[in-house]
């Protein structure tokens, strides 16, 4: 990647977001990054291992006025599209599975750290509020990282 091209981010045409079992953290990130990203950003989700899907995520991306649809987890073998401009990656096994997978690939893989919610614990509503930070965690990230601003404005 050249200075410029650093400087002048582009916004991918085409986004995997991968995580352990798509169930929570990469479909979440595919239905902030869709509504986030330009018109015609082809966006999707992934698992490195069947997932089941987990009713708070629906609750959180309710709460901004977003849905997965009717998005069932998925693994990489069960994608329509095998190449992606840019593969992000939510977890450390994600991550190393994409890396292997693209070793010969002309593809930017990247990596953020993301938490895992389910290990919270308490009521309700302090469970809620760990899919909430995860989900306030992925929209800045796409913000910050993948959506450009016009020329001239700042993003």
């Amino acid at each position: 990647m050249t200075g410029t091209a650093m400087h002048q981010p582009t916004t991918p045409r085409s986004v995997l977001f991968m995580c352990g079992m798509n169930a929570i953290r990469s479909p979440m990130a595919e239905a902030l990054a869709k509504a986030a990203l330009p018109a015609g950003t082809y966006v999707a989700s992934a698992g490195v291992r069947h997932g089941e899907r987990d009713p708070f995520v629906d609750v959180v991306l309710d709460e901004i006025g977003l849905s997965v649809g009717r998005h069932q987890p998925r693994t990489l073998d069960e994608l329509e599209d095998d190449y992606f401009d840019l593969i992000v990656t939510l977890a450390p096994e994600a991550h190393h599975l994409a890396l292997d997978l693209t070793r010969s690939m002309a593809v930017d893989v990247v990596y953020w750290p993301t938490p895992d919610p389910t290990v919270a614990t308490g009521t309700r509503e302090q469970i809620v509020d760990a899919y909430r930070a995860v989900r306030d965690h992925l929209a800045t990230l796409i913000n910050r990282r993948l959506v450009v601003a016009p020329a001239g404005e700042k993003a």
